[in-house]
């Protein structure tokens, strides 16, 4: 294999694993957006939206894409339960206490995937074959276009929710001015519900796109969760577009990594780049600097 080729292979490699960090990115983004606080069971929403897929369609037999949408459903309604059930009935809206609430969420959400579903692997086929797609010589899979292209969309109608939309901008304010936006009449407990069902839509889709590439288990949202959340710091905690984009330069570093070195040290990258970011650009590639007055 040439060089341009093997380039070429990797960099589409990294775009598509990127693409599943962006949404799993954008998933921190909303909740963050929202509430100020992280939600470190993001990751295993994207876990539980594969298994839910693939059991959906492995027992009622019904077609893929049938069978994702259901899971994606399925995923925002899981998300407005969790909030129902761990967050709303806090006296006060703390973001540290959230924050820790959710470590409690996603270790939870992996126990009762892992008894009701199983730990043996599952997937389904790809949306639309799997029949190589050749771009200068190189190999892609069809499946990697749907990942980008859902990702991509997923990022801009976000983004068109919170600047356009009453609803979104009632979350935003929620999250700037708790007290504030109370006094206006903004029911600051239901725009986290919501900010949380659309993190878990988030999760849910980037979880039924990947599964035809690598299928999925119990075991794959703890991972998953930490490279979205290095994306996320990586292009700017708050920034829609910088999740993007911070989850495909991850995902292409990761690639580059990988196959030009070493597959061993792969894993570390997202480390190194989470350490750079944090020590040369804190508020990340396109995040706001904060002043605080004193």
């Amino acid at each position: 294999m040439s060089t341009s080729i093997q380039a070429i292979q990797l960099l589409v490699a990294g775009l598509t694993t990127g693409g599943i960090y962006a949404l799993v990115a954008l998933g921190f983004n909303v909740i963050f957006k929202s509430t100020g606080a992280l939600n470190f069971a993001q990751g295993e929403w994207v876990m539980m939206g594969g298994m839910i897929a693939a059991t959906i369609y492995a027992v009622a037999a019904l077609p893929v894409w049938i069978s994702c949408l259901i899971a994606i459903a399925v995923a925002g309604v899981i998300g407005g339960f969790s909030e129902r059930l761990v967050v709303f009935p806090l006296k006060k809206l703390d973001s540290m206490l959230i924050t820790l609430l959710s470590i409690g969420l996603a270790i939870c959400t992996k126990s009762l995937v892992m008894l009701v579903l199983g730990k043996t692997p599952m997937g389904y086929p790809p949306f639309s074959g799997d029949t190589p797609i050749m771009i200068s010589g190189a190999s892609v899979q069809p499946q990697s276009f749907w990942v980008l292209g859902l990702a991509l969309t997923f990022m801009l109608l976000t983004q068109f929710f919170f600047e356009r939309t009453l609803l979104g901008k009632t979350m935003r304010a929620a999250a700037a001015d708790r007290d504030a936006a109370s006094l206006m009449g903004i029911n600051v407990k239901r725009s986290v519900m919501w900010a949380f069902v659309l993190a878990a839509v988030a999760g849910g889709l980037a979880g039924v796109i990947i599964t035809p590439l690598t299928l999925t288990s119990y075991d794959q949202g703890t991972m998953l969760g930490f490279k979205g959340f290095s994306a996320a710091v990586l292009g700017g905690l708050g920034s829609l577009r910088g999740a993007f984009l911070g989850g495909l330069l991850l995902g292409i570093c990761e690639s580059f990594t990988g196959g030009m070195l070493s597959s061993h040290f792969k894993e570390a990258v997202s480390f190194i780049l989470l350490l750079l970011v944090l020590f040369c650009r804190p508020q990340g590639i396109l995040g706001k600097a904060e002043i605080n007055k004193v």
